[in-house]
């Protein structure tokens, strides 16, 4: 049996691509930019477009089950063929965002989740709130270059998830039986305001990193430098829901992989040279 893994250049899909290599699968690594994606050794990589779903035949060619990652636009087709070349078990990587499907990524996200619901193929939706990886391009900045993180919000408490965990949910619904039609909503195991992550990133990094409080337009400006404006509106209404009722901590990632969730310590102890330079 052959796995396919798309956006396997992602932080998620090339953490799938792994764990599966390491389970001694047979596996796929498909990518837009094939020499230039680093993937685990023994994963082919093939060249395969989500956007153009005419570029996927040879990708999907000989595929029983496969690891999806979100493009809503093309959604509808790029499933079709996935059936039709004889794919039957369909993992997606999806997002707790679409319980609200009035933002950007609920949309966006649930999407892709009815393409797949109406295939006739065995899914399962992997649906992980926050990354703790968003910390990268919110923070790495500031703190590799001022040793500061400036954001609003600071009561906000989030549940944040480590990648790896994300991807250890979707490896274990594509290798086992026993998951179709589940929808596993995933947080980290710990709840933490703004304050305590950066106490938490300075500890395990042995750095002086101080926390400024600015405003919510003050941190609109900034981060929108980096990220489209409806995801930064999205993480702004986040922070601001977290402050009063922030999401509680779900075992969803042990009940699945028999294995607690890793903790926020470990997280940038992963991350310690792209948050310190």
């Amino acid at each position: 049996m052959t796995y396919l893994v798309t956006g396997a250049s992602g932080h998620v899909g090339r953490e799938v691509t792994r764990q599966l290599v390491a389970a001694g699968h047979e596996v796929r690594a498909m990518t837009r930019t094939p020499g230039r994606t680093p993937v685990p050794h023994g994963a082919p990589v093939v060249a395969g477009d989500l956007d153009r779903p005419d570029s996927l035949d040879d990708a999907l060619r000989g595929i029983e089950r496969m690891f999806l990652f979100p493009v809503p636009r093309t959604a509808v087709e790029v499933v079709e063929r996935a059936v039709r070349a004889g794919v039957r078990r369909i993992v997606v990587l999806s997002s707790s965002s679409v319980h609200d499907e009035s933002t950007h990524s609920g949309a966006h996200h649930r999407t892709v989740e009815r393409a797949v619901e109406d295939s006739g193929a065995e899914w399962t939706f992997v649906r992980p709130d926050e990354f703790a990886n968003n910390l990268l391009w919110k923070w790495g900045h500031s703190i590799r270059t001022e040793r500061v993180v400036r954001a609003p919000y600071p009561e906000a408490r989030r549940a944040l998830i480590h990648e790896t965990d994300v991807a250890a949910v979707a490896a274990t619904a594509l290798m086992t039986d026993g998951h179709a039609g589940a929808c596993y909503e995933l947080t980290g195991p710990e709840l933490l305001d703004q304050p305590e992550q950066v106490a938490r990133i300075a500890a395990v990094t042995g750095t002086d990193i101080r926390f400024e409080e600015v405003t919510p337009r003050t941190a609109r400006e900034e981060m929108v430098r980096f990220m489209p404006e409806p995801v930064v509106d999205m993480v702004l209404d986040y922070l601001v829901e977290s402050v009063t009722n922030p999401p509680a901590p779900q075992p969803t990632v042990e009940k699945v992989t028999g294995r607690p969730a890793t903790p926020f310590d470990q997280w940038v102890r992963d991350h310690v040279a792209q948050l310190t330079g």
